[in-house]
């Protein structure tokens, strides 16, 4: 037993270690190159352009990278511990399709304008918040969750959500139809200080009070009915675990818009090399995330710089292709 616990931290140094790699790398490369030396000179004079450019652009995407990525990633966790089913990843659930539908009406109806453009994420997180709540209490019958329901409305509620943004995108002008797009593809573009503090408060109270149920999700992959014979509040934990899972993407979704695949194959694939126990699947899967995301972000701000691709188009090449080879390497049948 103690092996096993002397092993689960061994993983977590080595993807802290990762983590750090990838922050480096991100920080040190882009329009402009620095290296280690240069970085610890800026850092510490604290003039120029060289550190605007670290402390203004850099080092806040990745920030917001490690916070957002971690976020996602845990929640895909969740909800695949929630339904056992490795497929189902935050998106699935019409959380982001609530997002982008919010941020699609403030962009047609001008309410940035209005009430400044602090709203769009709060309108993005207004929408998200919206189909929660929908697919939460549709899915209750005689004050029992049916998960299986649940994951059915929030597809549906997705594809309603998505048509009545094609819907806007097809009556609104040209220059809201590239607004709405382009944040539909994500960015971590935002120097936002209060922001990016909101995003990384939240992930890191979701992982602790998420690892809180790490013996639960455990017993879940029992089933239902097991997991109540050992003692399991499934009702109530299948409810906290879905509204933190959602909330996560909601605020994360709001923010930096539409990320795919990061919910999907970073838990897929760390389940795959460090197993299914979720007292170490958690902690792994929001690290692993902040990788993706960070190395994701990276690749978007230098393939063809000084332009930057939509970091959603990166995350879902790169994710489809490792998913693909992954299914393709698997014993599945």
């Amino acid at each position: 037993m103690k092996g096993k616990y002397f092993k689960w931290v061994y993983y977590i140094i080595i993807l802290f270690v990762l983590l750090i790699l990838s922050a480096w790398i991100s920080v040190s490369f882009g329009e402009i190159d620095f290296s280690l030396i240069e970085l610890f000179q800026i850092m510490k004079s604290k003039t120029g352009i060289e550190y605007t450019i670290l402390n203004n652009i850099r080092i806040p995407r990745i920030l917001l990278g490690l916070a957002v990525g971690g976020a996602l990633s845990l929640s895909g966790v969740i909800l695949q511990g929630i339904y056992r089913n490795p497929l189902v990843e935050p998106y699935t659930m019409g959380i982001s399709g609530g997002a982008a539908l919010g941020v699609a009406l403030a962009i047609v109806f001008q309410l940035s304008s209005v009430f400044g453009s602090f709203f769009l994420p709060v309108s993005g997180f207004i929408g998200a918040a919206i189909t929660i709540f929908l697919v939460y209490f549709l899915s209750i019958r005689n004050n029992h969750l049916n998960i299986n329901k649940m994951l059915l409305i929030g597809v549906m509620v997705s594809f309603i959500a998505s048509s009545a943004v094609m819907f806007l995108m097809s009556t609104t002008s040209t220059e809201n139809v590239h607004s709405i797009v382009f944040w539909i593809m994500g960015s971590l573009d935002t120097s936002n200080q209060f922001l990016i503090r909101i995003v990384t408060i939240s992930s890191i109270s979701g992982l602790v009070l998420t690892y809180l149920f790490a013996n639960q999700l455990n017993a879940l992959r029992l089933g239902e009915s097991k997991a109540k014979h050992l003692g399991v509040n499934t009702n109530l934990t299948i409810r906290v675990l879905f509204i933190v899972a959602s909330l996560l993407t909601g605020i994360s979704v709001s923010v930096v818009g539409v990320i795919g695949f990061v919910g999907l194959i970073v838990p897929h694939m760390l389940r795959m090399v460090f197993g299914t126990d979720y007292r170490i699947l958690l902690i792994t899967s929001f690290l692993g995330g902040g990788i993706f995301i960070i190395l994701c972000d990276l690749v978007s701000r230098t393939i063809i710089s000084p332009n930057e691709l939509p970091i959603g188009v990166i995350t879902g090449m790169i994710g489809g292709v490792i998913f693909i080879f992954a299914l393709s390497k698997s014993k599945i049948n």
